[in-house]
């Protein structure tokens, strides 16, 4: 038989919690019981990967301590690991018995707390162990409390050991109800899931992808409601500014687009695309936020060039010539 051990506090020399998970540990090992303590306070960065840890499990204790308002954040992303990647399956075959020490009010609410967290994940409740305790030393010097917990580490032995039989729950069907928003994963699956989640690098790099990608869409809407390409091409037709007798083909590369923006300039004549050629006067880069301050007539050519927002290389009085033949503002 293996029971595993989640206590969720902080490792407080005075938390009442770990006396009573020390007792019931000496009172399971005894009765040949294999006993594995996780400190989820030690092992923050991989709370994710935690709940691949019950699949040896016949049994769990939750044990958890109420400071001030219900038991602590630890827990809370343990059972939130174990619903996003624990196999459902297995739970749904683990007995939890749950102890709740408190120094504050609210150990029986907390209790009940883990007691429906476990049920909604589809497993076994069983009845816990919850006490208010006011000075720690007193309450472990205590035969008599110290005996009540004995016969509950005895108790958490006969009921696994004996399979008790556990009545059916609101908590279960209502967890068969909204477990289809759920992704449909296989254990291996979850297991590797829970160990990305696990990894800070690569949830920072999921992270910086994921924003990457949504500032991209954003542009791209915002060009869309704009009128995509042709809302450039417009801009630059709608401002040109003929010179008599200037000749000039420029290519700018504009970030994001597979296409560059060709402008040939010949007198009185425009031409404006997107495309691809072979030879140009000027050949710029910029990023579309650069274009669409110069075409809203907040940034010129030339200044964008001067401030390094712009490159270009070719004929450099070319280039100047930009702002000559088309005035935004």
């Amino acid at each position: 038989m293996k029971i595993n051990i989640y206590y969720g506090g902080r490792g407080l020399i005075d938390d009442p919690t770990i006396a009573v998970i020390n007792r019931m540990t000496a009172v399971l090992e005894e009765l040949r019981v294999n006993v594995e303590r996780f400190n989820l306070y030690e092992m923050k960065s991989n709370i994710m990967s935690l709940p691949q840890s019950l699949k040896e499990a016949d049994a769990v204790i939750l044990a958890s301590t109420v400071e001030w308002f219900g038991f602590g954040g630890f827990m809370h992303t343990f059972l939130d690991a174990c619903w996003l990647y624990g196999d459902k399956n297995k739970i749904a075959g683990t007995y939890m018995f749950p102890i709740v020490m408190s120094k504050a009010y609210g150990e029986r609410e907390a209790m009940l707390e883990l007691t429906n967290a476990w049920e909604m994940l589809g497993g076994k409740a069983c009845n816990g162990l919850c006490a208010y305790v006011d000075d720690t030393s007193d309450f472990e010097l205590n035969s008599g409390y110290m005996e009540l917990v004995e016969k509950k580490a005895e108790e958490v032995y006969r009921a696994v050991s004996q399979k008790f039989i556990t009545l059916p729950t609101s908590n279960k069907a209502i967890k068969q109800n909204i477990v289809g928003d759920i992704i449909d994963l296989t254990p291996q699956e979850t297991e590797q899931l829970s160990k990305y989640a696990s990894d800070d690098e690569y949830v920072k790099k999921q992270k910086e992808d994921v924003k990457e990608l949504a500032s991209m869409f954003k542009s791209m809407l915002e060009e869309q409601e704009k009128g995509g390409d042709e809302h450039y091409t417009a801009a630059l037709k709608s401002h040109f500014v003929p010179q008599n007798g200037f000749r000039a083909t420029y290519l700018l590369k504009i970030d994001g687009k597979d296409d560059s923006l060709i402008i040939e300039i010949k007198g009185q004549d425009l031409d404006c695309y997107f495309g691809q050629i072979e030879h140009a006067d000027v050949i710029g880069k910029l990023s579309v936020g650069v274009l669409d301050e110069i075409l809203e007539g907040r940034m010129t050519f030339q200044r964008a060039f001067m401030s390094g927002d712009m490159t270009a290389k070719g004929n450099f009085k070319t280039l100047r010539m930009l702002d000559e033949n088309f005035v935004f503002v």
